[in-house]
C-alpha cells in the first residue's frame, strides 16, 4: 500500500508542474492575438484613408466632367445662336433684294404708262391742231424723252449704289460667317485638346493608382504570406514541443512507475527475506522446543497458509505493473505508427480530392459533349433521311421517264426496222441505195446511242453524288465512333459504281461503232438499262428503317 501512495503524490506533482508550464503559453498566445488585432486595425485605418482619397479624387473628376459638359452646352448654344443670326441676316438680304426689284419694276411700269399716255395725247393733238401744235408737241415729247432718260440714268445709278451696298453687306456677312466658323472651329479644337488632356491626365492617374494598388496588393500578399509561413512554423514548433512534452511526460511517468515498482519489489523482497530469516530463527529455536511447537503446529500451519496467500496477493500487483509497462511501450509504438499513417492519409486525401474535382469537371464536359453529339446526330440523321428520300424520288421519277422513253424508242425502232425490211424486200432497189439508206439508219442509231450515253452519264453523275454522300456519312459516323448499322440502309461503294460505269462505257463504245445490227443494239440497250435500274434500286432501298429516337439511343449507348 505504501508504493501506491508515493505514486499518487508524484502524479499530482507532475500535473501541477504541467499546469504552471501551460500558463505562459496561454499568455504568449493572447499577446500574439492582441498584436495581430492591433496590426489589422492599423491596416483597416489605412484602407479607409485610401478609400477616402479615392472618393475625393472621384468627386474631383466628376466635377471636372460636369464643368466640361457645361462649357460644351454653352458653346453649343452660342454656336446655334450665331447660326440663327446668320440665317436671319441672309433672309433679310433676300427680302431687300426682292423688295428693290419690285420697286424698280413698279417705277418702270409707271414711266411706260405715262409715256404711252403722252404719246396718245400727242397723236390726238396732231389730228385736231395745226402744225404749230405738232411742233410744240414734238418739243414736249423730246423733253419728256430727256426726262425719261435722266430718270433711267438716276435709277441705274441708284441701283448700282444699292447693289454696291448689298455687295458690301454681303461681303461683311460672309466675312462674319467665316470668322464665326473659324472661331467655332478654334473653340472645338480647344475643347478637344482640353478633353484630350483631361483624358490623358485621368489615364495617367488611373495607371498610377492601379500601379499603387497592385504594389500594395503584392505587399499585402507577401506580408500575409510571411505571416502565414511564420504562423505555420510557429504551429509546427508548438506541435513538436507538445509532442516532445507528451513524450517527456510519458517517459517520466514510465520512469516513475519503474522506480515505484522497483521500490515495491525491494520492499516485498526485504519483507520475504525478513520472513525467511525469522522462520529460520524460529526453526532453530523450535528444534530446541519441539515439544512446545507440536502444540502450536496447527497455529503455525495456519499462519503459513496466510503468509503464502499474502505472498500470492503481493506477486499479482508486480505482474500487473510489468504488463502495464509493456502495454505502454506498445502504445508508444502504435502512436508513432499512427502518426505516420495519418500524415500519409492526409496527403492521399488531398490527391484524391484533386483527382475527384478534375474527374467531376471532365464528367460534366463529357456529358455536355455527349448531348451535343446526340443533337448533331439527330440533325444529321434527319437531314440524311430527307436527302435520301429526295434522291430516291428524283431517281425513281427519272427512271420511270427513261423507261417510258426507251420503251417508246424501242417500239419505234422495231416498227421502223420492220418497215424498212419490208420496203427493201418489196422494192428490189439498187445495192448503192440500200447502202445509203442503211448508212442513214446507222447515223440515226449513232445519234440515239449518243442520247443514251448522255442519259447514262447523268445516271452515273447521280450515282457518284450518292456514293459521295454515303462516303461523307461513313466518315462522319466513323469520326463520332458510330457503327454503319445505325444508318438504316447499306450504302453503295465507289467500286461497284466504277464497275457499272465501266460497263456502260464499254457498251457505249461498242454501240457507237455501228457494226452490230439494229435488233442486237436494241436488245443490248434494254438489258443494260434493266441492269442499271436494278443496281440503282438496290442501292436506294433501305435495309431497315429506324426512327431518330433509336439512332439517338444507339449513339448514346456507343458513347
Amino acid at each position: 500500500m505504501g508504493p501506491k501512495k508515493g505514486k499518487g503524490k508524484k502524479e499530482k506533482k507532475a500535473k501541477g508542474g504541467g499546469g504552471k508550464k501551460g500558463a505562459p503559453e496561454v499568455n504568449d498566445a493572447e499577446r500574439e492575438s492582441e498584436a495581430e488585432r492591433l496590426e489589422l486595425a492599423k491596416q483597416a485605418k489605412a484602407l479607409l484613408e485610401l478609400t477616402r482619397k479615392e472618393e475625393q479624387a472621384f468627386n474631383e473628376f466628376q466635377q471636372q466632367r460636369e464643368k466640361i459638359n457645361y462649357f460644351w452646352i454653352v458653346e453649343k448654344k452660342n454656336f446655334e445662336d450665331r447660326k440663327a443670326e446668320l440665317r436671319n441676316k441672309e433672309r433679310e438680304r433676300q427680302d431687300l433684294e426682292e423688295k428693290h426689284q419690285v420697286e424698280i419694276k413698279q417705277r418702270v411700269k409707271h414711266l411706260l404708262y405715262e409715256h404711252q399716255n403722252e404719246i396718245t395725247n400727242v397723236k390726238k393733238g396732231v389730228e385736231s391742231s395745226s402744225l404749230w401744235l405738232s411742233i410744240e408737241s414734238l418739243s414736249i415729247e423730246l423733253k419728256m424723252v430727256g426726262v425719261y432718260v435722266m430718270i433711267c440714268l438716276e435709277m441705274e445709278k441708284s441701283m448700282k449704289l444699292s447693289q454696291d451696298d448689298y455687295r458690301g453687306n454681303e461681303r461683311e456677312l460672309k466675312t462674319d460667317k467665316r470668322r464665326l466658323k473659324f472661331d467655332l472651329k478654334e473653340i472645338e479644337l480647344s475643347h478637344q485638346d482640353y478633353l484630350k488632356s483631361l483624358k490623358q491626365e485621368q489615364d495617367r492617374r488611373i495607371t498610377v493608382l492601379r500601379q499603387e494598388f497592385e504594389r500594395h496588393a503584392k505587399e499585402l500578399q507577401q506580408k500575409y504570406e510571411r505571416k502565414r509561413k511564420a504562423f505555420r512554423d510557429d504551429l509546427e514548433t508548438r506541435r513538436k514541443q507538445d509532442t516532445q512534452k507528451i513524450e517527456e511526460r510519458k517517459n517520466l511517468h514510465i520512469a516513475q512507475l519503474m522506480t515505484a515498482h522497483e521500490k515495491a519489489f525491494g520492499e516485498i523482497k526485504n519483507y520475504y527475506n525478513d520472513i525467511t530469516h525469522n522462520n529460520l530463527d524460529l526453526i532453530k529455536s523450535l528444534k530446541e522446543e519441539v515439544s512446545e511447537m507440536k502444540k502450536k503446529e496447527a497455529q503455525d500451519e495456519k499462519l503459513m497458509f496466510e503468509i503464502s496467500q499474502e505472498n500470492k496477493r503481493m506477486s499479482e500487483p508486480l505482474k500487473r505493473a510489468l504488463l502495464d509497462v509493456e502495454k505502454l511501450r506498445k502504445n508508444i509504438r502504435v502512436y508513432q505508427d499512427e502518426k505516420v499513417e495519418l500524415r500519409t492519409a492526409k496527403a492521399q486525401l488531398l490527391v484524391l480530392e484533386q483527382e475527384h474535382a478534375t474527374l467531376a469537371w471532365e464528367f460534366e464536359v463529357l456529358q455536355q459533349r455527349a448531348a451535343q453529339v446526340a443533337r448533331e446526330l439527330e440533325e444529321l440523321t434527319a437531314q440524311f433521311h430527307g436527302s435520301i428520300y429526295d434522291v430516291q424520288q428524283k431517281t425513281g421519277l427519272k427512271n420511270l421517264l427513261l423507261e417510258k422513253k426507251m420503251g417508246a424508242l424501242t417500239l419505234q425502232l422495231e416498227q421502223k426496222d420492220a418497215e424498212l425490211n419490208e420496203v427493201l424486200l418489196h422494192a428490189k432497189l439498187d445495192p448503192a441505195i440500200v447502202d445509203r439508206v442503211k448508212g442513214r439508219l446507222e447515223d440515226i442509231m449513232v445519234n440515239k446511242a449518243e442520247d443514251l450515253r448522255e442519259l447514262e452519264q447523268e445516271m452515273a453523275h447521280i450515282a457518284k453524288l450518292q456514293s459521295d454522300l454515303a462516303a461523307a456519312m461513313q466518315l462522319k459516323m466513323s469520326e463520332y465512333g458510330l457503327p454503319l448499322d445505325e444508318l438504316g440502309f447499306t450504302p453503295q461503294t465507289r467500286a461497284a459504281l466504277q464497275a457499272r460505269t465501266a460497263t456502260s462505257n464499254n457498251y457505249n463504245n461498242n454501240s457507237s461503232r455501228g457494226k452490230v445490227s439494229v435488233a442486237t443494239t436494241s436488245l443490248a440497250k434494254e438489258a443494260h438499262l434493266a441492269k442499271t435500274r436494278a443496281a440503282a434500286s438496290s442501292s436506294m432501298i433501305p435495309a431497315k428503317p429506324q426512327t431518330s429516337f433509336g439512332v439517338t439511343a444507339n449513339a448514346t449507348t456507343a458513347q
